[in-house]
């Protein structure tokens, strides 16, 4: 059975309260053929986050010179999990808002041959703490994506997901600012399969978070039109090249 080399990636900037706990709840053992290492994306911090992640155990950083935006620390990730080999990336925030120790189930239906794109729905699972205006700007651009896709999404904005190879390869994120409503139109444009897992979320405590209300509204909603208005040409997706059999989360290493 194929070994599948899963790169855990997480873009972050001024994270120096939160990423050392999110790195050290990411499941390395969770399954005999699988094995995770973990890469940091510092989009320019001002902090210790670079040192906090190396004591906490990453295994690759890679450094932005400045603040460039989310979109492109993302972008910036997946061309180094390609460069170093992995079969699948995992994206997950570094506030600590999301669940690490749920990256096994994020990864179930690639390794069930199921999808080839999973997202961590909030909205399927639990929220805690989130408050209504974030709630409701997540409702439209949500409701927004499942319109131009014609297919329902319940977390379009999700800070949790998993790409095989090929979706990493045919990802294209054409603004900086943010990645998360613009991959998403363009892998399934493409033909990539996706599918929402639920996990369990609760609002971040500590740092402040790469997006801003309003430089959100103004710079996504255009980079959806031009996402939407550009061509895309349709993969060859290979359904098969992740599949382990009799995949079990719970199973471990002894």
């Amino acid at each position: 059975m194929k070994q599948q080399k899963v790169m855990v990636f997480l873009p972050a900037y001024n994270e120096e309260e939160s990423i050392a706990d999110v790195i050290k709840k990411i499941p390395r053992n969770f399954h005999p053929n699988v094995s995770v290492q973990i890469l940091v994306v510092d989009d320019g911090s001002k902090d210790r986050t670079v040192k906090v992640a190396k004591e906490a155990g990453a295994d690759y950083i890679v450094q932005h010179s400045t603040n460039r935006g989310l979109g492109a620390a993302v972008r910036t990730a997946l061309k180094e999990c390609l460069k170093l080999g992995a079969d699948i990336g995992v994206m997950i925030d570094a506030d600590n808002e999301y669940p690490a120790e749920q990256i096994p189930q994020l990864l179930e239906p690639i390794f069930k041959g199921e999808a080839d794109y999973t997202m961590g729905s909030r909205f399927l699972g639990t929220i805690k703490g989130m408050k209504w205006h974030r709630r409701i700007g997540n409702y439209c651009f949500t409701f927004l994506q499942s319109i131009l896709l014609r297919k329902w999404i319940y977390d379009g904005q999700s800070g949790m997901r998993a790409f095989t190879k090929q979706a990493m390869e045919n990802a294209e994120i054409i603004h900086d600012y943010n990645y998360a409503q613009v991959v998403t139109l363009n892998l399934l444009r493409k033909g990539f399969r996706v599918k929402e897992v639920p996990i369990n979320y609760q609002v971040r405590t500590k740092g402040e978070s790469f997006i801003k209300f309003k430089a959100y509204m103004s710079s996504v909603l255009p980079a959806i039109i031009k996402e939407m208005i550009r061509p895309v040409t349709k993969v060859e997706v290979d359904r098969s090249a992740h599949i382990l059999e009799q995949y079990n989360r719970n199973e471990k290493i002894s």
